[in-house]
Formats: structure tokens, C-alpha cells, sequence
């Protein structure tokens, strides 16, 4: 019995003094979340990142992103940029107008002072070649660079293009200027870590840490903006500044902040600037080629209700009269499934491949027009600038008389005819035919579509409305659970769109 007794105390002290070493050694202690496992000096083993063109070093067995490696080998790239000029610039009035998310810039404005505006950059050729915002040096009649090294610079516009919100900078008679590796925007995914280097409010070359929050935002421009979204902090006169993947390498060119929140930034794809550079260095702007559509995203309940047999493709809203795609007969409800040989998935990507082109050339367009496919020929034209024709673009209250309305409890419109009043009001062309809404049921499906009093309702599932007794007739006959298809023209924005309305069951 002693023995047995002997035997087992043994054996359980082996197993006790098993587990005790592993638990000291620490694999069975889970960190806490989003802690960092403590490591003893003599455990630590530096492990070059996979890729890495900087050095970065991480532990063996832990996932470790060491930013000081990385602001170590980019910080010295980055520049502080001040421009004066008379005058605000258009694009800021522009922005500050439309509400939109603030660009974060510094102005010092009076009556009589000029414009001052504080932003940043960065070197992308030792002979001082630097890419910045377009919105940070527009309008300046004197640019001033700081390096790195405290020296101050005078420095030129070689190009700029205010779709993409980017600018080339030149500082002569400089080499061996610190450079900033650029890398694959494309590859970028939500939740990687980053980091952006800047002037925010006039402190140099601070740094701040965050993940990526969302890829391909849309601010300002619907058809080109692709806009990284960023959790790293980002402040007025971060403008132009690198934000950088954990590579080293600047993945973004930071451009904006929302007005409503502390920890919403927004950065254009370096990939966007890539393309460009060639033309900024070679002829100062940027030429993309345009056919005169406005598209819009087939989606299911488009597809429902106009009963179109493919998933794919980008929806013609509406066609600008005079452009390449009307002299190619090109014409709303259209759905084009491919470009010159490429298969088009929605209205971002035929938008991009169109601007890819140069103005002049030609494409062959696939297209689907009731359930029958065909190609058509169409010469590109260029793409007018960001302060031209809104309705120009490959793209997106008055009051009436309470006679004779129309209302329709499933819809939720209230409409009345169009007189030649409201065409004047409304400046609507000649051709218009339809009638005008005069108000939306804010309870209704017509309100969650985004319908608005003052458009013209033109048609319903492709059927024409001329007037109050059409609309009543196709009104009528909607059911709960229809998805219809409105075609409309909004006259503040001069562009007819196709809304969906899908009516709830009762």
C-alpha cells in the first residue's frame, strides 16, 4: 500500500510539474484582447516582414507591426507645403458649400490678407519631383516646401488634376532627396494597419496609427472618386501627406476629413496618382476620354422590374445630347455589358475603363436593348473638367397650384400636370413630357427611393406618362410587393435618373 501510495505521488507531482513549466513558459496564457504578449529580452529574434522593403522586424511567433521602422525610413520624404495666394480657391468654396467632408487645410483668412494655406507631401524622385493635393496648392501664386533636413524651397506646378485631387510639385536643383517608396493600392484590404505622417496644425511631421475603414468611398465626384477611408488621425493640414502600409510604403495620399467625426479620414489610392503621372510630367493635366452617359447600377430590383435577363452591366439613365454615345445611338434603359472586349460588371467599372482611354480613340460597346444583344462603335471624346458641366459628365421648391392633384396611397406621390409655367420655372427642355411631383409621402416607398418634390415623373416600368390621367392608370394598377422602375428628370441637377420604388406589403 505504501508502495502504491509512493508510486502515485510521484506520478502526480511529474504531472503537476509539467503543467507548472508550460504555464511559465506561457503556452497555455492567452492575452488579453488587444494586448501585446510581454517578451523576454533573450526570447526576442528579429524576423524580417515577408516582403518588407524597410527592415521592419517582428517576434518569432507574434504578430508585430513596428511603425518606428517604418516613420524611420519615410518621415525623412515627407515636406511641409505653404501657399499664398489672393484669393480662396474654387475647389475649397466649392467643397465648404456642398457640406461635404472638410478638407484639411489651414487657412488664415481676412479681407485683406491673402490666402495662406498649410498642407504636406512627399519626395517620389531625388530630384524633387513631390506629390501632394490638388486642393493645397490650387489658386497659390507662391508654393514654399520645408524638408526635412529644415531647409525652405520655392517650388513650381508641373501638373495637377482636380478630379483625382492630385498635384505634382518640382523643387530644381535638388538630388539625393529622401524618397518615398510607393506601393499597390489595389491590394489593400479593411482592417490592415497604417499609419500617416503630416503637418496637422502646423505641428511637423506627426505621426499617427489606425487600420483602413473602408475601401472606395465616394465623396465628390460619384464617377471617379475611390476614396480609402481611414481610423488613423488625420487633421487640418494633413493634406498631401503619405499614408503608409506597414511595408513602408505610401498606399494613399491623404485629402480629406469628416466634419462630423474626429476619427474619419480619407485618402486617394496611390494608384490613382501612378496612372496619372506620366501626363502631370509630360503636358500638366490630365485628357480621359468621355461618351456623355449617366449610369447607374443594375440591381436587383432593376432587374425585377424592368425584366432584364442579365445580372451584369452598367443601366444608361440618361444621354446627353450631341455626345459620342447619342451620335452611336446609344439610349437610356440601355445596359452595356462590355467595352472595347471587356466584360463590364456595374457603372464604376465601365466609368474607369472609359477614362482610361485617350479622347479621340474608339471602343466597340456591347450592348443589351430588349433582351437583344448588339455592339456599337462610339469615339471617345475628353472628359470635361470637374468645374464644367455637371450633366457633362460620365456619371448622378417651387410652389403649384392644388388643382387637380393626384395621390396614390401605394406610391406616396402627389402629382400634378405640367403647364407652361412650370416649364419655365424649371427650365425643363422642350422635350419634356410628364408630370410633376408635388409631394412625397415621407412614410412612403417613393420617399425611401429618394424621390423629390419638383421632379418630373416621366415614366413608370417604360411606360410614358404625359399626364395626370396616365399616371393615374399606371398608379392604379400597382400592387404591394411591385419593385417598379421610375424614369424621372430632376431639374436641379439637369439629368434624368431611373429610381426604384418597391412597395411595401400590406
Amino acid at each position: 500500500m505504501s508502495r502504491r501510495f509512493t508510486f502515485v505521488t510521484v506520478a502526480l507531482t511529474a504531472v503537476v510539474a509539467f503543467f507548472v513549466g508550460a504555464i511559465a513558459a506561457g503556452g497555455f496564457l492567452r492575452p488579453s484582447v488587444g494586448a501585446q504578449p510581454t517578451i523576454s529580452a533573450p526570447r526576442r529574434a528579429a524576423v524580417k516582414t515577408v516582403g518588407s522593403s524597410i527592415g521592419a522586424t517582428r517576434t518569432a511567433g507574434a504578430p508585430f507591426v513596428n511603425f518606428a521602422d517604418v516613420v524611420e525610413r519615410v518621415n525623412a520624404a515627407v515636406v511641409n507645403i505653404d501657399a499664398t495666394s489672393a484669393a480662396p480657391a474654387a475647389d475649397s468654396r466649392r467643397r465648404n458649400r456642398l457640406g461635404l467632408p472638410d478638407s484639411p487645410e489651414m487657412f488664415e483668412r481676412s479681407r485683406e490678407a491673402p490666402r495662406r494655406g498649410s498642407g504636406s507631401g512627399f519626395v517620389v524622385d531625388a530630384d524633387g519631383s513631390i506629390l501632394t493635393n490638388n486642393h493645397v496648392i490650387e489658386g497659390a501664386e507662391r508654393i514654399l516646401v520645408k524638408l526635412s533636413d529644415g531647409r525652405s524651397l520655392r517650388a513650381r506646378v508641373v501638373g495637377a488634376d482636380p478630379d483625382t485631387d492630385i498635384a505634382l510639385l518640382k523643387v530644381d536643383g535638388q538630388s539625393n532627396l529622401p524618397v518615398a517608396p510607393l506601393g499597390d493600392s489595389s491590394t489593400l484590404r479593411m482592417g490592415e494597419w497604417v499609419c500617416a505622417i503630416g503637418n496637422p496644425l502646423g505641428y511637423e511631421h506627426s505621426v499617427t496609427v489606425g487600420v483602413i475603414s473602408y475601401l472606395g468611398r465616394k465623396l465628390f465626384d460619384s464617377s471617379l472618386d475611390d476614396y480609402i477611408q481611414t481610423d488613423a488621425a488625420i487633421n487640418f493640414g494633413n493634406s498631401g501627406g503619405p499614408l503608409i502600409n506597414t511595408r513602408g510604403e505610401v498606399i494613399g495620399i491623404n485629402a480629406a476629413i469628416s466634419s462630423r467625426a474626429s476619427n474619419i479620414g480619407f485618402a486617394v489610392p496611390i494608384n490613382s496618382a501612378t496612372a496619372i503621372l506620366p501626363q502631370l510630367r509630360a503636358r500638366g493635366r490630365v485628357s480621359r476620354g468621355y461618351i456623355g452617359v449617366a449610369l447607374r447600377e443594375l440591381d436587383l430590383n432593376l432587374q425585377r422590374s424592368l425584366h432584364l435577363n442579365t445580372s451584369a452591366g452598367a443601366v444608361v439613365q440618361d444621354v446627353t445630347d450631341g455626345s459620342p454615345a447619342s451620335r452611336a445611338g446609344i439610349r437610356p434603359y440601355d445596359v452595356i455589358v462590355g467595352f472595347e472586349g471587356v466584360a463590364v460588371a456595374n457603372d464604376d467599372e465601365l466609368i474607369h475603363e472609359i477614362a482610361s482611354r485617350a479622347p479621340g480613340t474608339t471602343a466597340q460597346v456591347r450592348i443589351i436593348r430588349d433582351e437583344r444583344e448588339f455592339s456599337t462603335t462610339v469615339k471617345l471624346s475628353e472628359r470635361p473638367g470637374r468645374d464644367g458641366d455637371p450633366n457633362g459628365r460620365d456619371t448622378a421648391a417651387p410652389s403649384v397650384s392644388p388643382l387637380a392633384p393626384g395621390r396614390d396611397g401605394l406610391l406616396g406621390l402627389t402629382v400634378r400636370d405640367l403647364d407652361p409655367a412650370a416649364f419655365n420655372r424649371l427650365k425643363l427642355p422642350q422635350a419634356t413630357r410628364g408630370v410633376l411631383i408635388t409631394r412625397v409621402d415621407p412614410l412612403s416607398a417613393a420617399y425611401d427611393a429618394d424621390l423629390q418634390r419638383g421632379t418630373v415623373l416621366m415614366e413608370i416600368n417604360r411606360k410614358p406618362i404625359v399626364s395626370l390621367a396616365d399616371y393615374t392608370r399606371l398608379s392604379a394598377a400597382v400592387r404591394p410587393g411591385d419593385v417598379l422602375t421610375l424614369y424621372v428628370y430632376i431639374p436641379d441637377i439637369a439629368q434624368r435618373q431611373l429610381k426604384t420604388v418597391r412597395i411595401d406589403d400590406r
